[in-house]
Formats: C-alpha cells, sequence, structure tokens
C-alpha cells in the first residue's frame, strides 16, 4: 500500500475565494451576462463553472457592450483599465486582491516620492501588467536574478524594490540580493509583497519534501504561484513534481517504483479537484493519507465595496416590500 502526503495549507487563499464569490454574488445581484476581464484567477475549473452560471469572459475592455457589468479580475488592473471602463459607462466591480493593492498603494507611493522602481516579477503576467500600469515611466521590470546586471535607473540611491505576489519566496531574495549589489541604498516596502498563501504553500511543499518521491501539484499551467510549487518541490530534492489541471492528467508511470506521494495544489484551485486526485490515487493503492499541517489559515477579505452596496440597497428593497 503506497502513502500520500497531502499538504496543508494548499488551494483557495482569501484573494481568490473573494474573486469567485465576487463573480457569483454579481449573477445573483444582476443576473447574467455578467462579463469578466481576463480570467477571474487562473484556474481552468473556475473559469468554466463560472461560464456556466452566465459569466462572460473577455480579454479587454472594449469586448463589454457600453452599460454591462463587468468584474475585474484578482490580479488587479492599471488605473487606465478604470478610465476606459468609465469611457464606455461600465458598471464596474474591482475584484483585486487585496494584497495586490497593496503592491499598487506602494509604487504610487515611491512614485510620488521619486524612485526608481525595480518590479520583480515575470514579464506579461496580468498581476505585473497592473502593477506597472500604476506608475509606468517609473517602473522596471526584474525576471530573476540574471536581470538584475541590466537595469539602469536615473540615481543609484533612490532606487526601491516590489515584487509579484505570487513568486518563489527563495528566488524573490536572491534576486533582491543581487540587485543590493548593485544598489546599496535599495528601499523595499514595509513588509514582504510575496502572498502569504503563497508563502505558506511554499513551506508546506518543503515540510514534506524529504518524505516523498513524487509531489503531484493540482493547478493550471497560467496559474504562477502554482508553477512555482513544482520548482519548489523540485529545489527541495523531490526527485519528480508535476502540475495537472484534475486527475485525468495524472500518468501510471510517475507511480513506476514510488512509495510515497505528496500532494498539494495552488492558490486558486477548488478542493473539488484535489479529492479528485487522491480519489484516483486511491484506486492505485495510494490510500494511505496523512494530511500534513504548516500553518493553519482564517484570514477572510469582505466582498467589494461596490458590491455589498449593492446588495444593502436589494435587502433595503425587499424589506421594504
Amino acid at each position: 500500500m503506497g502513502r500520500v502526503l497531502l499538504a496543508k495549507p494548499r488551494g483557495y487563499c482569501a484573494g481568490v475565494d473573494r474573486a469567485v464569490v465576487t463573480v457569483e454574488k454579481a449573477l445573483e445581484l444582476y443576473g447574467s451576462p455578467v462579463y469578466v476581464r481576463k480570467q477571474i484567477v487562473h484556474n481552468l475549473h473556475v473559469v468554466k463553472t463560472l461560464e456556466a452560471k452566465g459569466a462572460i469572459f473577455v480579454e479587454e475592455t472594449e469586448e463589454v457592450p457600453e452599460g454591462a457589468t463587468v468584474v475585474f479580475s484578482a490580479h488587479g488592473v492599471a488605473p487606465t483599465v478604470h478610465e476606459e471602463a468609465s469611457a464606455r459607462q461600465l458598471r464596474t466591480i474591482d475584484a483585486t486582491c487585496p494584497l495586490v493593492s497593496k503592491v499598487h498603494h506602494e509604487a504610487r507611493r515611491f512614485a510620488r516620492e521619486d524612485y526608481d522602481i525595480l518590479l520583480i516579477g515575470h514579464e506579461g503576467h496580468e498581476e505585473v501588467v497592473g502593477t506597472t500600469g500604476q506608475a509606468p515611466d517609473r517602473i522596471h521590470l526584474v525576471d530573476g536574478p540574471e536581470d538584475a546586471a541590466g537595469v539602469k535607473v536615473r540615481d543609484p540611491e533612490r532606487v526601491a524594490f516590489l515584487s509579484q505576489t505570487t513568486l518563489s519566496v527563495d528566488e524573490t531574495m536572491t534576486t533582491v540580493d543581487a540587485l543590493r549589489e548593485r544598489f546599496p541604498h535599495l528601499q523595499g516596502p514595509p513588509n514582504s509583497d510575496i502572498c502569504y498563501a503563497t508563502q505558506n504553500r511554499q513551506v508546506a511543499v518543503k515540510e514534506i519534501a524529504e518524505k516523498v518521491e513524487l509531489l503531484i501539484v493540482v493547478g493550471s499551467r497560467n496559474s504562477s504561484n502554482s508553477v512555482r510549487l513544482v520548482e519548489v518541490a523540485l529545489d527541495a530534492g523531490v526527485p519528480a513534481s508535476y502540475l495537472v489541471d484534475d486527475s485525468t492528467e495524472v500518468e501510471e508511470a510517475w507511480l513506476d517504483g514510488i512509495q510515497t506521494v505528496g500532494v498539494t495544489s495552488g492558490a486558486s484551485v477548488p478542493e473539488e479537484l484535489v479529492i479528485g486526485v487522491m480519489a484516483w490515487l486511491a484506486e492505485r493503492g495510494f490510500g494511505d493519507v496523512e494530511e500534513v499541517t504548516s500553518a493553519d489559515e482564517h484570514l477572510l477579505f469582505a466582498l467589494p465595496p461596490e458590491l455589498r452596496r449593492d446588495i444593502r440597497a436589494k435587502e433595503r428593497e425587499a424589506a421594504a416590500s
């Protein structure tokens, strides 16, 4: 009988939960269709489930009919996107994760104080695009420690760094160290920009790394934090680690000669997908399951204020009638 070590925490973080519930509540409140700019969170199953309920996903604001309702994804948007939505008279609901909003605030603050801002992150990722849009004339993207050598700034004494929230903690610190060698006066945010859930899921993987020969990470390929979990596992010495959207992508050959499998999931993954992988493993003799807890998460984020306002107004109407 094979053994499974199930990492905890795993799956939905507070920001993802808030974003998904935001779309569901908007559909209840305003009716279908509700438009969503970009994937609300980076998970194919979540997107398909919301589409089945009446959400329509678009790439750009210009695809949303004038006067319609649009939800901005958890990854955040640039101020120009809000301006475009206003010009089209859209009802906007901003589901940006509050931890991403914190990075936006820091970017605007450093820009006001005339710093060059080195944003550690992956080019083209929606969160990076949204953060860059907060201060486009001041932000320089640094995609890993090897980029540190080529950064050009106006004044080496007025340089600050920020980071994408879903990166590997270890890799980000390596990049910061490389930047600090070039810019000894480098400023940073008051608290790490790496999201608590990203950190916790990486720590949980490290906790089980020495005890497993294979780690299966449930998550979509465009999910930065899920991809990082595979990298963290390999860096921590796990012989093999794979990213799967669901149980249909797990391969029998991976289990050859394996005694202990680790399982975790990215921060935008519904628990039902993990349950599906666990059932698949149990059918193949891996039914001895131990959950390994490295942290307890209790954080909850309130729904976007514009949505809460409209929910309260509807409740008052219902009470009055």
